[in-house]
């Protein structure tokens, strides 16, 4: 038996994505038209089934991007929505509206490659992202259990319940892609004996998007 579920819908391309930009909440301006049709038919893939068996209620971080990929699937399924900064992506400091290009090759890679050392002043670490992440999310997820909750996260905040939910070490070296509007998929499992997990049941799912113009390889 599922006895509660968590649905992480990746935002759809944001202007701050299409451009290279490090994507703060300075510099995040929201979607692109784009990153508009992506959200949309990922909402459409989940009113299918919201039909069969309803979701409760969808979160939101704060960056413009969340926000709206947010209104587009709670508008769609029609459930309620809750704002909760706990799911806010990293602290990027000075790098905020940087080309990404630009702040990688200052500090000798991206967060993953140093994931001790601050990316830029004032920015977090990845593994200090990781832990703190992964705090808010559990709180997250004893809130809301025996639900089935949607999520319009960022893709840090996917890696997040991975590191999470499978138990990775902070700090591991292994990583997961994340596409624009993908869903993703956590399931909690009882069995008959009442023993219990977590199972994932899709990663980076992204067949909803396959009528739509492929975004271009960075």
């Amino acid at each position: 038996m599922i006895t509660t579920e968590l649905v992480f819908v990746r935002h759809g391309q944001a202007q701050c994505n299409a451009d290279g930009l490090v994507g703060g909440p300075r510099t995040c301006t929201g979607l692109t038209n784009l990153g508009y049709a992506q959200a949309e038919q990922a909402a459409r893939r989940l009113a299918t089934e919201h039909l069969k068996k309803p979701f409760d209620v969808i979160y939101t971080g704060p960056r413009i991007r969340l926000v709206q990929t947010c209104e587009i699937i709670a508008q769609t399924l029609q459930i309620p929505v809750h704002h909760d900064d706990r799911l806010d992506g990293p602290v990027h400091g000075d790098a905020d509206g940087q080309p990404w290009d630009a702040v990688k090759t200052a500090v000798d890679g991206g967060p993953h490659a140093h994931p001790d050392t601050p990316w830029a002043d004032g920015s977090d670490t990845w593994n200090g992202f990781l832990q703190r992440a992964s705090r808010n999310l559990s709180q997250l997820i004893e809130e809301n259990h025996g639900k089935r909750v949607v999520f319009a996260a960022h893709g840090e905040t996917v890696i997040t319940a991975h590191t999470l939910l499978l138990g990775i070490p902070i700090g591991s070296p292994a990583g997961f892609t994340h596409n624009h509007a993908s869903i993703t998929r956590w399931q909690h499992h009882r069995n008959r004996l009442g023993q219990t997990r977590w199972m994932l049941d899709r990663h980076n799912d992204t067949e909803h998007l396959s009528l739509l113009t492929p975004e271009p390889t960075p």
